[in-house]
């Protein structure tokens, strides 16, 4: 658990990045994930159980950035920037395929099958279903016809970027669960890059970056494609 890294810790909030293969949180016996390793982290340093809550969350092989709450203002305030999109997320995909136009944005009705743990493009009006959208922009090609894509959720739904990248034809590299045989192998190809939120104790503005480090992305100059 070594490989998880604290990068930010206030008396309000911890921006932490989460490896990719780690649960955010898990229910299975003995199995470690994110939440209970900096709760003993934070109890090791301050000596007694300490809150904190989970304010979003990352699909366990996905890696990059979370913000987790140190108290209930705060969890209060983080929570509604979820809801309110004032929280922003950008990530960096490897796509296996390249798509044809260098920008796009999918917009697509999701309906999420809980006894697979997947999800699933549906015809508009399907029971059950919820919007889902996104942006994307290519930033870099590779002459095996992959690309490196920076993506901003407009929603957040369940494994939202890996199927509709899937259903427009561009399946994520390593994703064997939405791409099948076309991906290739190693861990997927997806980070949460970019974390900016709004501070809950004095409403400026904060961002929060990380470069992936995935063996997909080990072909690509992802380190220009994030702004400070």
């Amino acid at each position: 658990m070594n490989r998880i890294q604290i990068i930010e810790k206030t008396k309000d909030f911890l921006v932490v990045y989460k490896p990719s293969g780690i649960p955010v949180q898990t229910a299975r016996v003995g199995e470690m994930d994110v939440e209970h390793w900096l709760k003993g982290e934070l109890y090791a340093e301050e000596g007694r159980e300490p809150y904190l809550a989970v304010v979003h969350r990352l699909d366990q092989p996905v890696e990059g950035l979370l913000v987790f709450a140190r108290n209930r203002r705060a969890a209060a305030s983080l929570s509604q920037q979820v809801q309110s999109d004032d929280m922003r997320k950008e990530y960096l995909a490897v796509a296996a395929a390249a798509p044809a136009e260098d920008q796009g944005r999918l917009v697509d009705d999701l309906q999420k099958d809980g006894r697979n743990n997947s999800s699933r493009v549906v015809p508009r009006g399907t029971a059950g279903a919820k919007r889902a959208e996104l942006e994307y922009r290519c930033l870099q090609r590779t002459a095996d016809g992959r690309a490196l894509l920076g993506i901003r959720l407009r929603t957040g739904r369940h494994h939202q970027i890996r199927v509709q990248l899937a259903q427009a034809g561009m399946p994520l590299a390593g994703d064997r669960k939405y791409g099948g045989s076309r991906v290739g192998r190693g861990g997927l190809g997806l980070c949460a890059c970019t974390l900016s939120f709004l501070s809950p104790s004095n409403g400026q503005r904060l961002w929060f970056r990380c470069e992936p480090k995935g063996e997909q992305f080990r072909d690509f100059d992802c380190a220009a494609f994030i702004k400070d």
